[in-house]
């Protein structure tokens, strides 16, 4: 497919952010161990650190969809993608200045917020940059080209972690330049679709004196399709940001090789490319709630194959497995999201959805906190993920039966 202008600066954007969020699944958990150990008991480490991205997720909820609401009246949307994605990116360049682990987890919500505050934004651009037909596309090569994107500034990375003594560096130093390059990467990519975009939806009608987030969901709760997929998404989402956020954290908290988990996952981001690319193609020959149900069925399996999870083969497994599926089911409920929703108001309805989802996590992170540390048994707290997906495919099956208002 031949993309337009404003849709491969759009695609751009992803690149950007994505060397972030590869950095917060493999090397910045592996910091926090670092720092914390000697202070925290391993179960210990993996509960606060689900803590640390609960609260951050639970921050934008409060935030996302009342800026949201101002970007929808005030064509604001470009604006506040800016403040939301600098915070990310000098949040991330901040990570090896510290050597406190509390500091370190402040800066842990301080990023997260600024990055998934900058996807209300950007994801809510997707009405304004492309029509409904190429939704389904455009959102999968996002994610795409995303995932092969951050393989770049990441092997960067290693490579200088790796060999700083031969570049005549110490680690204090290459840890102040990997991060350096990778919060500069984020800007960059970003530049380009600061250049083109254009807010083309604006609302008109009159404001409320309510709360902007209780505003928000009574116009959902008269959307039986919106208010329904958004319960199936709070479920099967969280499970998959779930085990992206802690997946890395799960591993060294079962004492597996530091190298093993990274390579893994990088992997991961490998496989991920060509396979959301595959399920953009086939989204034109196949309903995207089709493809939406196979994706989290496959997610049910791969959380319960996770519960038995003990080595360092198996968790390559489990890395190749989660990119066959990740993006696609990142890619397809978002675009399938963007095609039910009043255009006017979707900067405020992204922000819900990003309560609901992106980079969220709030049930599963905080429920295989809470069971970890109070059980001391990792496999136990990860087998809770399973029922997640149970209910989200359940939920989903009944929100694809319904007839969209929009």
């Amino acid at each position: 497919m031949k993309l337009t202008k404003s849709e491969r600066n759009w695609i751009l954007y992803d690149v950007g952010n994505s060397a972030f969020i590869l950095l917060f699944t493999t090397i910045i958990p592996i910091m926090f161990n670092s720092l914390a150990k000697g202070h925290l008991k391993d179960s210990t480490y993996l509960a606060y650190w689900g803590y640390a991205v609960t609260i951050s997720t639970i921050l934008t909820a409060l935030v996302g969809p009342y800026f949201g609401a101002l970007a929808d009246k005030f064509s604001l949307r470009k604006r506040f993608f800016i403040v939301f994605m600098s915070l990310g990116a000098l949040g991330c360049f901040l990570f090896p200045f510290t050597k406190s682990w509390m500091v370190f987890l402040a800066l842990v919500i301080i990023s997260k917020v600024g990055f998934n505050g900058s996807l209300v934004f950007y994801d809510s651009m997707l009405i304004d940059i492309t029509s409904e037909d190429r939704m389904d596309n455009v959102s999968s090569l996002g994610f795409a080209y995303g995932y092969i994107g951050s393989v770049i500034p990441f092997v960067i990375s290693i490579l200088i972690s790796v060999k700083h003594e031969a570049l005549g560096i110490g680690m204090d130093l290459a840890m102040k330049m990997v991060f350096t390059i990778n919060a500069l990467w984020w800007v960059l990519f970003t530049l380009p679709l600061l250049k083109v975009y254009r807010q083309k939806y604006v609302r008109t009608e009159e404001e409320t004196d309510k709360m902007h987030l209780i505003q928000t969901f009574e116009k959902i709760r008269g959307d039986r399709k919106i208010y329904m997929f958004l319960f199936a998404f709070l479920f099967y989402i969280d499970g998959v940001y779930t085990i992206i956020s802690m997946a890395t954290a799960y591993g060294t908290s079962l004492g597996l090789s530091s190298n093993g988990l990274i390579l893994a996952l990088l992997v991961t981001q490998l496989v991920a490319f060509p396979c959301a690319i595959y399920f953009g193609k086939i989204s034109k020959k196949y309903e995207t709630g089709v493809l939406i149900k196979i994706c989290i069925f496959a997610y049910l399996l791969i959380s319960i194959y996770a519960i038995f999870l003990n080595n360092i083969v198996q968790f390559w497994i489990l890395a190749v497995s989660v990119g066959m599926f990740q993006g696609a089911i990142q890619a397809l409920s978002r675009s399938y999201y963007a095609k039910i929703i009043p255009k006017e108001n979707s900067g405020e309805y992204f922000g819900i959805y990003d309560v609901f989802g992106k980079g969220a996590a709030i049930i599963g992170t905080l429920v295989v906190s809470l069971v970890t540390q109070a059980t001391g048994n990792q496999h136990l707290s990860i087998s809770t993920l399973s029922i997640m997906f149970l209910i989200g495919i359940i939920l989903f099956f009944k929100t694809d039966k319904i007839e969209s208002k929009n």
